[in-house]
C-alpha cells in the first residue's frame, strides 16, 4: 500500500510550518511517495516554486489550501480567530486551480479580519474542479460532532457535498495521539458510511523530521511573541506534526486501511497545471485605433529623427533600428514598449522627473528613440543583445525611475489605463536571516540580551551561520557551551525560513486580464499585492516593472527650480563643463548619487575623471571583483601612462 500526504504546511504557512519544499521532496523520493500536496494556511503563496519544483523532482504536485471559513458572512467582521473553521482544498484540475486563486483572493480582499476568510457562499460559486476534504478538528464538522451535534454535521457535509458531488467530497482522519481526535474518528466514520462518501487520512504536517519538532515550537514563539517556557502560549499539543512515512501512516490507521489507499486514490484525481511559455502582456490601445506594429514602427521612426538630425544619410542607425524593431515584433514585445512608452510619456507630460536608463535597457536604441532612455546606445557603443536576445528568450525588463513624489502618481495611471483589476504591486518575502534567527531563538529561549546580542554581532552581515561557524574558531567553541548550543542548533534549522510577507519596493504587475486569471491576489497595509513574488509571476508570464522611486531625481528637480528662480538657466545635457570634472577630480562628492560613498571619493581623486567616459569606467571599476583583483591599479597606472596599455585580442 502506497500514501500521500494532502495536508502539508510549508513554511510560506508563516512562522508556523517549518517545511522547506526542497526538504519535503526530498522526503517525497525518500518514501517513494508518487505525489504530494501543499495546503498552506489561508494563502498560495508558494504554489508556482512548489508546482515546478516538484514536476523536476518527479512527484506529482497538488495545489492545495487550508481556508479559513468564517462563522457567517465573510464581509461581516465579527467574531474570533478561534471561532473560524478550518477546511482542506484541492485544486483537481486547471479550473479547480483557478478557483483557488479565486478564493484565496476573495478571502484577503472580502473576507480579511483576524485571518483571510471564504465563506460557503464563496466556496459554492467557485467549487467546480475542487476536491474537499472536511478538515482537521478545527472544522466545523469536527467541532459539531465533538459537541454532540450529529444533525448540524450532517448538514454542513451534505452542503460541501453537493458543492463538488460525493465522489469530491471525503471525511478527513487525523491521528496526531490527541484523545479529541479519537472522538472525532468514532463519530466521522458513521457519518461518512450514512452519506457513503469516502474517508481519507491525513497528518498535519508542519515539519518533515520528528526531531525539527522543538525548532517549529520556537518558531510558533517567534510567531507569537512569547517564550519557549510560557505556559500559556500557543503550541502544536504532541510532536507528531511530521511528515511521516507510508509505513507509518498504515500503522496509524491499521483499523481504516481504506483511508489510506484514498490518498492514493484523490492524488490521481489531481491534474491541474499551471501555464508556461506564453505572455499575459497588457494591450495598447491607441486613441485613433492605430494598430500597434504600424504606430511602434512610427513612433521608432519620428522618434530616430528627433534624436538624430542626419538620421536619413545614417545607414548605421537605419540599420540597428529596423534590426532593434524586427527583433522586438518577432518576439512578441512590441505591446510592451508601447506600454512603457505610454506611462513614460505620461510622467514627461505632468512634469514628473524621469531617470535617463538603467541597467541593459539603455543598450536599446529602440528604448531611445521612445524616449523611454536617455542615453545614446551608439554612441557609448552599448549592445541591444544584452538587453534582447532572440537566442536566450525572456521577458524584457525595463528599470525605470521616478521622482518619488511623482512615482505613486504613475503607477495611478496604469491603473487608470489598463484596469484597476489588472494591475497590482507584487509581493517579497522576508526570511529568517542568521544574525534575525540568533536574536529570535535566543529571545524565546531567554537566553539574556547581551549576551545574544555580542554573538550576533559576531556573525558578518550576510554570511550564513553555517559559514560564519566555518570561519570563526571562537563561535565554534561557543556551540559547544550548554548556555549556546541549544541556541546554535534551532537558529541553524530555522535560518532561510519565511518570516514575513511585504510589498516588493518597485515591482508592479500589469496583465491583459483580471489577474485572478493567473494568480491570486492579497492586501498588505491597504495596497494590493500579488500571492506569488517576483520569480514566479515571471515564471507564468506576466509583466513586471520596475517603478523606482530615486530621491536624486527630486534633489536635481528642486535644485534646477531654484536656481530658475534666481534668474539661472541650467542645462543638464551639457558633459564637458570643466567646473564639474575639476569637483569631481577633488573627490568633493558628498550628496552625489553613485559617487558619495568614501572609497568612491577616493578613486575619483586618484583618477581624476575628464570626461562622461571616465566616469563610466569608475562605475565600473567600484566593483567588488574589480576592487579585489587589482585591476584598480592596472587602470591607474596605464592610464597615466605607467605601463603599456596590451589587449588580449586585435579585435
Amino acid at each position: 500500500m502506497s500514501f500521500v500526504h494532502l495536508h502539508t504546511h510549508s513554511e510560506y504557512s508563516l512562522l508556523d510550518g517549518a517545511c522547506r519544499i526542497e526538504d519535503l521532496l526530498a522526503a517525497c523520493r525518500e518514501y517513494k511517495m508518487p505525489a504530494l500536496a501543499v495546503t498552506d494556511h489561508g494563502n498560495l503563496f508558494c504554489a508556482v516554486n512548489f508546482y515546478f519544483a516538484a514536476q523536476k523532482a518527479g512527484v506529482r504536485p497538488i495545489i492545495g489550501y487550508e481556508a479559513y471559513v468564517a462563522p457567517g458572512d465573510r464581509r461581516q467582521r465579527r467574531g474570533s480567530p478561534q471561532e473560524l473553521a478550518h477546511l482542506t482544498i484541492l485544486a483537481r484540475n486547471t479550473t479547480g486551480y483557478k478557483n483557488l486563486m479565486k478564493l484565496a483572493t476573495a478571502a484577503y480582499l472580502e473576507g480579511f479580519y483576524y485571518k483571510p476568510r471564504i465563506d460557503y457562499e464563496l466556496l459554492e460559486q467557485h467549487a467546480d474542479g475542487l476536491i474537499i476534504l472536511s478538515g482537521c478538528t478545527k472544522s466545523e464538522i469536527a467541532r459539531r460532532l465533538l459537541a454532540g451535534d450529529h444533525e448540524g454535521a450532517e448538514k454542513v457535509a451534505k452542503r460541501l457535498m453537493d458543492m463538488v458531488g460525493p465522489e469530491h467530497f471525503f471525511i478527513e482522519l487525523q491521528r496526531h495521539g490527541l484523545e479529541e481526535e479519537e472522538a472525532y474518528i468514532r463519530e466521522a466514520v458513521l457519518l461518512a458510511r450514512r452519506l457513503g462518501v469516502g474517508l481519507v487520512a491525513t497528518n498535519d504536517v508542519h515539519y518533515v523530521r520528528k526531531e525539527d519538532a522543538e525548532a517549529q515550537d520556537v518558531l510558533l514563539c517567534i510567531n507569537t511573541g512569547k517564550s519557549l517556557d510560557d505556559p500559556n502560549r500557543m503550541r502544536l499539543p504532541t510532536q507528531e506534526f511530521y511528515f511521516k512515512s507510508p509505513q507509518e501512516m498504515e500503522a496509524l490507521f491499521y483499523d481504516l486501511p481504506e483511508a489510506v489507499r484514498n490518498t492514493v486514490k484523490i492524488a490521481e484525481m489531481c491534474h491541474a497545471e499551471i501555464e508556461t511559455g506564453s505572455y499575459h502582456l497588457p494591450r495598447y490601445h491607441s486613441e485613433d485605433g492605430t494598430d500597434n506594429i504600424t504606430l511602434f514602427q512610427h513612433l521608432c521612426l519620428e522618434g530616430a529623427r528627433r534624436r538624430y538630425p542626419d538620421f536619413d544619410s545614417r545607414d548605421d542607425i537605419k540599420q540597428r533600428l529596423k534590426h532593434e524593431m524586427e527583433t522586438i515584433r518577432k518576439m512578441g514585445f512590441v505591446g510592451y514598449f508601447l506600454v512603457v512608452w505610454d506611462f513614460v510619456q505620461f510622467a514627461r507630460r505632468n512634469g514628473i522627473p524621469v531617470g535617463p536608463g538603467r541597467g541593459s535597457a539603455a543598450g536599446s536604441l529602440v528604448a531611445y528613440c521612445l524616449g523611454i532612455t536617455d542615453i545614446d546606445p551608439m554612441r557609448y557603443g552599448l549592445l541591444f543583445e544584452r538587453f534582447l536576445n532572440p537566442s536566450r528568450i525572456s521577458m524584457p525588463d525595463i528599470d525605470i525611475d521616478f521622482s518619488p513624489a511623482g512615482r505613486e502618481r504613475v503607477i495611478e495611471y496604469v491603473r487608470r489605463r489598463y484596469g484597476e483589476k489588472s494591475v497590482a504591486h507584487i509581493i517579497t518575502f522576508g526570511t529568517l536571516q542568521s544574525r534575525a534567527a540568533v536574536r529570535d531563538v535566543g529571545r524565546v529561549l531567554e537566553v539574556p540580551l547581551p549576551q545574544v546580542d555580542a554573538l550576533a554581532k559576531r556573525i558578518p552581515q550576510g554570511l550564513s551561520l553555517k559559514k560564519a561557524l566555518e570561519m570563526d574558531a571562537e563561535l565554534r567553541r561557543l556551540t559547544e557551551d550548554p548556555t549556546y548550543a541549544k541556541l546554535f542548533e534551532i537558529s541553524m534549522r530555522l535560518e532561510g525560513l519565511c518570516r514575513h510577507a511585504s510589498t516588493h519596493a518597485a515591482g508592479v504587475v500589469i496583465a491583459d486580464k483580471p489577474l485572478t486569471e493567473y494568480c491570486p491576489l492579497q492586501k498588505i497595509d491597504n495596497t494590493i499585492t500579488t500571492q506569488y513574488a517576483m520569480e514566479a509571476i515571471e515564471k507564468i508570464g506576466l509583466m513586471k516593472m520596475d517603478f523606482l522611486g530615486l530621491v536624486t531625481l527630486d534633489v536635481i528637480s528642486h535644485c534646477c527650480e531654484s536656481l530658475r528662480r534666481e534668474g539661472i538657466e541650467v542645462r543638464l545635457d551639457d558633459l564637458n563643463d570643466k567646473k564639474t570634472y575639476a569637483l569631481l577630480g577633488r573627490g568633493d562628492t558628498k550628496g552625489v548619487f553613485q559617487l558619495e560613498s568614501e572609497g568612491m571619493r577616493a578613486l575619483l581623486a586618484r583618477i581624476k575623471p575628464s570626461r562622461f567616459e571616465d566616469l563610466i569606467d569608475i562605475l565600473a571599476l567600484y566593483r567588488p571583483g574589480p576592487l579585489g583583483s587589482g585591476m584598480v591599479e592596472t587602470y591607474i597606472r596605464r592610464r597615466n601612462g605607467e605601463e603599456p596599455v596590451e589587449f588580449l585580442h586585435p579585435a
